[in-house]
């Protein structure tokens, strides 16, 4: 299966568990890994056998930065379960959602979570 890959996608948004978090915001960076057959789309240079890395943008961005959610992985399975739904052409894909600053101790780069789901058949 072919793959587009949109890695590090920037947002602002109010996810999380502590009050500040849903009261201050914090930066999110999601990576997408997008499964879907681009034979057609490559061997007829015709953006309608793909898939408009715009609007993937556009409705990722309306997630991450719409509606709080306790977890991180609430976000992720939106992300996920909206894509699917929203391309025909995608037969899986890959989320990933960092919290570069999650507000808990310690020294780390970043913390994040990673789905996988596929098109159910």
């Amino acid at each position: 299966m072919d793959k587009i890959y949109m890695n590090q996608l920037s947002f602002y948004g109010y996810h999380g568990l502590f009050p500040e978090e849903n009261k201050l915001g914090q930066r999110f960076k999601v990576d997408l890994e997008l499964h879907l057959d681009l034979r057609d789309a490559g061997q007829e240079d015709d953006m309608s056998k793909s898939i408009n890395y715009a609007d993937i943008y556009n409705k990722t961005q309306r997630i991450v930065e719409g509606e709080a959610k306790n977890l991180v992985e609430a976000v992720a399975e939106d992300i996920a379960s909206t894509l699917l739904r929203s391309f025909s052409r995608l037969q899986a894909c890959r989320v990933k959602v960092i919290k570069p600053d999650p507000p808990i101790p310690g020294n780390y780069e970043s913390v994040a979570i990673e789905v996988f789901r596929e098109r159910e058949a």
